[in-house]
Order: C-alpha cells, then structure tokens, then sequence
C-alpha cells in the first residue's frame, strides 16, 4: 500500500493487492479484522479481477527485469 493511505496498488482500494502490506490477511484492519462481511463475486467479477491481479503482476515482473538489468 503505497503511502499506507489505504489506497490500495495503483489506487484501487485496500486489500487488493498480494497481502504484503500491514493489512495482509484480513488481520489487524478491513472489516473487522477478518470475521463477519464477506463478498461474493460472480465468475465475471472474479475473472476481470484475475486479468487486472494477472496485467499488475507482468507490470511488476517488468519493473524488476528492468531493475536487475541496469544492476548489471
């Protein structure tokens, strides 16, 4: 979470991204600390959302190619 705003990457909104951040899990922040509310999302929802968590991902992979080749 950059900034620790509750952003979220790229400023989706919290608990979007790999679980890295201090919210990581569902503990400690969200929604009550991981108990109680819950989303279902539908085959679509969940198909946009692995194509958006997919494309970060190959951002990321690029951005540390790219680090590890000016390392050199």
């Amino acid at each position: 979470m950059p900034g620790f705003d509750k952003t979220g990457p790229q400023g989706q909104g919290p608990m979007t991204g790999r679980g890295f951040g201090p919210c990581g899990g569902g503990r400690g922040c969200g929604n009550g600390n991981g108990y109680g509310y819950r989303r279902f999302f539908t085959q679509t929802e969940e198909k946009e959302m692995l194509q958006q968590e997919a494309e970060m991902l190959e951002q990321e992979l690029k951005a540390i190619k790219e680090r590890l080749a000016q390392a050199k």
